[in-house]
């Protein structure tokens, strides 16, 4: 089976109704949130615990969703294709029930303590340019679901919170940037 069509050779794509140039801001986010869900998946691979591994499959499946969303014209868009208010309560129900448990130091922390914990802060640090390209779609006009921006919004915290969670899981309390008696102030 070949996997090619040779149709891109001359840098256009097809969305789900529209042929477009490969540079296209909605082929440019749905890129960045393959690469979000990519990086999530790694982060994911390296997990110690099954808490962290369960909610890195929702989101991944959240992501596939809006790329499905993005990736329609308008008119095509079918309603399952389209991220729901509940998604965004939810990653903010996880974000906050992750945070519960832990103890974070009101400062800013260096990545990479743990593997899983640096795997996942390296997704959140992916996730937060595709949200950067989803608000260029919005600020354009491209992009009509508010609840896509808010979900990737709260996506970069939920990242960082269960990348502590897995800094935890392995022993590990990371290290502040400013030195250990650093803060945020």
């Amino acid at each position: 089976m070949r996997l090619y069509t040779g149709k891109g050779d001359h840098g256009s794509t097809d969305l789900l109704g529209d042929r477009v140039g490969k540079d296209d801001p909605r082929i440019v986010a749905i890129g960045a949130l393959d690469e979000t869900s990519s990086a999530i998946g790694l982060g994911r691979a390296h997990a110690l615990t099954d808490r962290a591994r369960d909610l890195l499959i929702e989101t991944q499946r959240d992501l596939y969703k809006i790329m499905a969303e993005l990736a329609f014209v308008d008119e095509l868009r079918p309603e399952a294709s389209v991220l729901p208010e509940e998604r965004v309560a939810w990653i903010g129900e996880a974000t906050d029930g992750v945070s519960a448990d832990l103890d974070l130091p009101p400062a800013f922390i260096l990545p990479g303590d743990s593997v899983p914990g640096a795997a996942l802060d390296v997704a959140r640090a992916v996730a937060r340019r595709a949200e950067r390209d989803v608000v260029v779609l919005a600020n354009a006009g491209q992009m009509g679901n508010p609840q896509v921006l808010r979900y990737l919004n709260r996506l970069s915290s939920l990242l960082f919170v269960l990348a502590r969670h897995e800094d935890r899981a392995a022993g590990i309390t990371p290290l502040r940037a400013k030195g250990e008696g650093a803060s945020l102030g």
